[in-house]
């Protein structure tokens, strides 16, 4: 079996301080001059990851906020403020498809893995291979059929809110898009040798 590949061979840069690297391939006699494209690729969507995250988080506060308060007024005030529930059924579905996309990310989503661990490498990733694009082309159809259920129901209106039917989609449909999207970079960092640290994201030349 090969012997694992060195930061410098695999094309990584790590800092002088000899601390944990972090980013993506920089480039290499044998990248063909793509690595930097990737490094900024991996930096866009490391931004994007951080923005769907602090958006879900709040998503989560609000709603927290908004179902206290329907509580509050249900049994305080004896007068239950109708648009809470419709508001806060948006907000779940916000930051639980954002969430999930995250988590495609950072490979925090719960799988069994026990043939996978106790298979050989190459075994190993092809069921990555594989998990990963299918994971991406539901992303795909997640995104395209919710963008269809959105124009089909734009002229609808959500009861309470007023706002157009279509709306309730949108979610279906960004989600969609970032768990396609983290997918297919995970897929390019299985296929470049690359593993991702859990709860970190963080590159690991394997």
């Amino acid at each position: 079996m090969n012997a694992p590949l060195t930061p410098v061979e695999a094309g990584w840069s790590a800092p002088a301080n000899g601390a944990e690297r972090t980013g993506a391939p920089t480039g290499g006699p044998e990248t063909g001059g793509t690595m930097p494209s990737l490094l900024i690729a991996r930096r866009i969507l490391g931004l994007l990851s951080r923005v769907s995250l602090w958006i879900a988080g709040t998503l989560l506060v609000i709603m927290t906020a908004v179902v206290g308060w329907q509580v509050f007024g249900r049994y305080m005030l004896n007068d239950t403020p109708n648009w809470a529930e419709p508001l806060s059924l948006q907000f779940m579905s916000w930051f639980i498809l954002l969430g999930a996309a995250v988590g495609v990310r950072d490979s925090v989503h719960l799988g069994l893995d026990l043939v996978h661990h106790v298979s050989p490498p190459w075994a190993q990733k092809a069921m990555d291979l594989v998990s990963l694009t299918l994971v991406a082309g539901f992303g795909v159809a997640m995104a395209w059929y919710g963008a269809k259920l959105a124009i089909g129901t734009w002229t609808a209106t959500i009861p309470v809110l007023g706002w157009p039917g279509g709306v309730d989609f949108f979610p279906l449909v960004l989600g969609g898009i970032l768990i396609a999207l983290f997918a297919a970079e995970r897929l390019v960092d299985t296929l470049l040798g690359v593993e991702i640290v859990a709860d970190t994201a963080t590159p690991e030349v394997v």
